[in-house]
């Protein structure tokens, strides 16, 4: 059995075989994506009551929550990839963090302006030094960091170690952003969903929020996939196998 397993992933790392296994998922993870955006948005805007303190403005909940858990995981992933690539030297490792990158970018950014969006009637300002909106802003400026980086570097495998090397620093943010509601007296709202004791969301509120949540992960790896494609196809331009798809 775990051979077979091996077996699958090794050849999940060829290039070739990738391109033609992401090419098969594509219409299944696009179709997932759309039909969970569908049921989300509307179990949330139309069926999901107003809350009793904020009323109608919670409902960008649906979009803050699930892109700010995006942020976080998109960047994890690619940590774990830049592990990958340079302790194994896998090359589709490396197409997968550069492919991630604008993606994580998108997220971070829509959960910083759509937590300003809500931040204002809440609080009374757009933006506060807050623990967890600074920290997600440093998030931010680790992803353009990554861009901006490998782009300078013309060497496709030096700027694939430098990339990896700036990532892995900066995962320490990761459980800052996470813990920064308990760790300091912030005024972001603490956990709600996680709270598995004593839960802090009604589950009219919660079905849509998840729903959301899951779209927006079959999105990304939607997307990624399409993105991984390209980037393959780019740097095997020279491949015997590019050959036979482009023929």
């Amino acid at each position: 059995m775990w051979n077979a397993i091996w077996l699958f992933f090794h050849k999940l790392a060829s290039p070739k075989h990738f391109y033609r296994i992401s090419g098969r998922l594509l219409p299944w993870l696009g179709g997932l994506t759309l039909v969970l955006l569908l049921a989300g948005l509307y179990l949330g805007l139309f069926v999901a009551p107003p809350d009793y303190q904020q009323g109608q403005s919670y409902r960008i909940i649906f979009v803050h929550v699930p892109s700010a858990w995006m942020s976080l995981f998109v960047y994890t992933f690619m940590a774990v990839l830049s592990a990958i690539h340079l302790i194994w030297n896998i090359k589709l490792a490396d197409v997968m963090v550069r492919s991630s990158a604008t993606l994580g970018a998108s997220f971070t950014l829509l959960a910083l302006v759509t937590g300003s969006l809500w931040g204002k009637p809440m609080w009374g300002a757009w933006w506060v030094w807050d623990a967890r909106l600074t920290s997600e802003l440093i998030l931010l400026f680790l992803y353009l960091g990554y861009m901006a980086l490998v782009s300078a570097i013309e060497d496709t495998r030096t700027a694939a170690r430098a990339g990896g090397v700036l990532i892995l620093v900066g995962v320490v943010n990761i459980p800052i952003i996470h813990y920064s509601v308990e760790w300091w007296n912030t005024l972001h709202q603490g956990p709600t969903v996680t709270k598995i004791d004593k839960p802090s969301i009604h589950l009219s509120m919660l079905v849509p929020l998840l729903l959301m949540a899951a779209a927006f992960q079959f999105y990304y790896f939607t997307v990624v996939l399409m993105r991984a494609r390209v980037e393959l196809l780019s740097r095997e331009r020279r491949g015997e196998w590019v050959k036979e798809v482009v023929s």
